[in-house]
């Protein structure tokens, strides 16, 4: 029986400096900034096998998130006006809010989920995510589903 395949989203503070090298050559390579993987490779500073061993298993979020609905989970401090910027914010992305549920702050503190569409006028959702989680008042954002 083989091994299922599973995904895992990570910040990119979490990812080993080879596959991040692996995402910059295949980078260069559809931009067609080099021609050849060898050139992309010698470029970043990793071995071709390297870059054969693990090019079909790490790509930008973004790339793979067009076209999906992100259900997004936020913690953030009952405050008026927060909601409304952290709205601008995926709306200055260009995503879609499908839904919103939040509930009664405790504490001060308000839990908050939203349905995002992404589309393909979208702009980087790691971007828009992080610009979320530096807004004043957001104790943090996180994808709980990705469909």
């Amino acid at each position: 029986m083989g091994e299922a395949t599973g995904y895992f989203v990570v910040k990119q503070k979490a990812v080993p400096e080879v596959l991040l090298k692996v995402v910059e050559a295949k980078r260069l390579l559809e931009s067609e900034k080099v021609m050849t993987i060898q050139e992309a490779v010698d470029q970043v500073g990793i071995s071709r096998s390297s870059f054969y061993k693990y090019k079909d298993d790490i790509f930008q979020f973004h790339d793979s998130s067009q076209g999906t609905t992100l259900t997004l989970t936020f913690q953030m401090d009952d405050e008026p006006g927060l909601l409304s910027d952290v709205l601008k914010i995926i709306a200055d992305f260009g995503a879609n809010i499908l839904t919103i549920h939040q509930s009664i702050p405790i504490g001060g503190i308000a839990s908050l989920s939203l349905s995002v569409q992404v589309l393909p006028t979208t702009g980087d959702i790691s971007k828009m995510l992080n610009a979320m989680e530096q807004q004043k008042g957001v104790h943090y954002v996180k994808i709980i589903a990705k469909e």
